[in-house]
């Protein structure tokens, strides 16, 4: 389980950056920008990327995603801020009920009564950690909206993932590679934009900064699959305890060192967030239920 920790671990870590951005005025725009540049170098450092098999990739997909993966970001460094960590973790790691709804709504994936429950629970975890009083919490307004766009926006990355894992011909890892390169060069391309027309104002240490960020951001997928890999025959074990242990630590980190505010309501949300990551992909474990 130590891969499934690290994994956890650099997520929250990518959450508490984005949460110290503004205290320490760093662009995050700059610092996304920059992320990926690392991530691509440490995905051909570890992975060496097929590049051949690109050939025939699906370049539509490729670059929604390479326009979602930055996009994303900088709505959830938003989300962190006026949110805070707690709030907009949940957000992301429900997102995942986007594509079980998309196998049963739109590819016709057969549900049960459990799964079903499931899904249930998850939308009632977000309507429970949604900041509906502002009065008495470090939350900003129009915060939820932008949970809104973490939840829909990470599903939808979900959904396209799960299609390019259908791609035989191209591994993942080389698919990553070049949704990371599109990323990067979009970014970049409007990184110099900005300074050109003085929207922006260049920044070295963003650089560095945006490295840190790529390496937890990468070593969240490079622990990720090697957890899988070592649990191969428990992968929905890997995808709870990931999903569970960030919404936890998350939490905690969130409550005790930056101090969020959150309403009884909201600690109902992360309770039922969690039981209804558990009901989804730990069907076996309620057998008592005989549902």
């Amino acid at each position: 389980m130590l891969f499934v920790f690290l994994s956890i671990c650099c997520s929250v870590i990518v959450s508490i950056l984005l949460k110290l951005a503004k205290r320490y005025h760093i662009d995050v725009y700059q610092a996304i920008t920059w992320n990926y540049s690392m991530a691509i170098l440490l995905t051909w450092i570890f992975y060496k990327p097929e590049l051949a098999a690109l050939k025939t990739a699906p370049v539509y997909s490729y670059t929604a995603l390479g326009v979602l993966f930055p996009s994303l970001f900088v709505i959830m460094a938003t989300s962190v801020r006026k949110a805070g960590i707690v709030r907009t973790d949940i957000a992301q790691r429900l997102s995942l009920f986007i594509p079980i709804l998309a196998a049963f709504l739109i590819f016709g994936e057969a549900t049960g009564a459990v799964k079903a429950i499931g899904i249930v629970l998850a939308f009632i975890a977000i309507i429970c950690s949604i900041p509906w009083q502002q009065s008495g919490s470090k939350t900003e307004s129009g915060a939820w909206g932008y949970l809104l766009i973490v939840f829909l926006g990470f599903g939808v990355i979900d959904v396209l993932l799960k299609q390019l894992t259908k791609v035989n011909n191209v591994p993942f890892t080389t698919a990553i590679f070049a949704i990371f390169i599109i990323a990067f060069t979009l970014t970049f391309i409007g990184l110099i934009y900005q300074v050109a027309t003085k929207k922006m104002k260049f920044s070295w240490p963003h650089i560095l900064i945006g490295w840190i960020l790529g390496a937890a951001n990468f070593g969240n997928i490079l622990f990720y699959l090697k957890a899988h890999k070592a649990l191969s025959n428990n992968p929905s074990t890997v995808f709870s305890s990931v999903n569970i242990g960030v919404i936890i630590l998350g939490a905690l980190i969130g409550i005790l060192i930056f101090k969020e505010k959150l309403s009884l309501l909201n600690k109902i949300g992360i309770g039922v967030a969690v039981l209804a990551i558990v009901i989804i992909y730990f069907p076996q474990t309620l057998s008592f239920l005989h549902l």
